[in-house]
């Protein structure tokens, strides 16, 4: 059960970011040859006026196959012969859908379980809150520069800035002030902390409010995605450390046997949590500026726009084939570490 359920989040993952791209390309002319769900061999296929639906063997993955996309191509409707801001908007939109597949599951989730307000109802003692003078009933407006929306936001800061003096904006019966924190290393938790006790009520909001924090939602994963990347690439969290299908598969299976207890409704909901999280993570690094990502091909195109003409679009392409073989040997990598990590 933990598989089929782990498979149908990746599809409608994966779905809606390939959505993103056909539509865009449908909008802008661009014939699309086929839009299939999965990789490997068709396992059943139709074919509508120009273009073909399919499903393949292997539910991971997908594709939205586009006329002349790395390549040339002499048909006019060929992805090539379209305008350069027409192909961005084409490249950018699978990404873009994901961010809003994760928009909507999040409204659907705070509607349902509201949201952590950073309101606190306690400070630990003998820690830099307590000293600082934060009481029950405080609200932890910013860290640093970071706006604080939720208490979570509080945890992430600290743990993508150990150890550092920190200015704290906080409100007290609708005043704002403002102190400096050193978070204080706890061996027991092993993370720095600044002696902060969260509220476990949830607020439930209206429908606007709801919208608002459901934007927050979003801002908060990409803003997580974002401070993990920095922290692998500045050594603050090693390579062995990454996660890859197996691990992420494992996430689910755990949120599902937590939840199922609770019934139908409870896991519904947990997997939504779990598909917001993963669905503005897959956009985030779909943005990224690597070869056969969408923001390599966005750099390209970028490039195109201050050049004033096309890259050679064969060399695009073998660009775009290394990084793909690049990236296959990561997914080994990565692969490995997971199983590693379970045997």
């Amino acid at each position: 059960m933990k598989i089929i359920i782990a498979i149908i989040v990746f599809s409608i993952m994966i779905l809606f970011h390939e959505l993103g791209h056909f539509l865009l390309a449908k909008a802008n002319g661009i014939r699309v040859n086929e839009f299939c769900l999965g990789l490997g061999p068709t396992v059943f296929g139709v074919q509508k006026g120009e273009t073909k639906y399919s499903l393949r063997l292997f539910p991971i993955g997908g594709a939205c196959m586009m006329e002349g996309e790395d390549g040339d191509s002499e048909d006019n409707r060929a992805f090539g012969k379209k305008s350069v801001w027409a192909r961005i908007s084409v490249v950018i939109a699978g990404p873009m859908f994901n961010f809003l597949m994760a928009f909507v599951f999040s409204f659907i989730l705070l509607c349902n379980i509201g949201f952590d307000l950073p309101v606190l109802s306690g400070v630990s003692e003998g820690y830099p809150a307590e000293e600082a003078g934060l009481a029950a009933g405080d609200t932890i407006v910013k860290l640093g520069n970071t706006r604080i929306h939720f208490y979570r936001d509080i945890r992430t800061y600290a743990q993508f800035h150990p150890g550092e003096r920190v200015p704290v904006v906080y409100e007290r019966d609708g005043k704002r002030y403002e102190t400096q924190l050193t978070p204080q290393y706890d061996e027991e938790y092993g993370a720095y902390l600044y002696g902060f006790l969260g509220s476990t009520e949830r607020t439930k909001g209206g429908f606007l409010q709801n919208l608002q924090y459901s934007f927050y939602e979003v801002k908060y994963w990409i803003s997580a995605t974002l401070g993990s990347l920095k922290a692998l690439v500045t050594g603050q969290v090693g390579v062995n450390e990454m996660g890859g299908p197996v691990a992420i598969v494992g996430m689910i299976g755990e949120g599902y046997e937590q939840s199922v207890s609770y019934g139908f409704f409870a896991m519904f909901l947990q997997m939504l949590y779990i598909t917001i999280f993963l669905s503005a993570n897959l956009g985030v690094m779909n943005l990224l500026p690597l070869p056969a990502l969408d923001g390599g091909r966005l750099l390209f195109l970028l490039l195109e726009v201050i050049r004033g003409k096309r890259i050679d679009p064969d060399k695009e392409g073998m660009v775009h084939f290394v990084g793909m073989m690049l990236l296959f040997a990561l997914m080994i990598f990565v692969l490995f570490n997971d199983v590693r990590r379970i045997l």
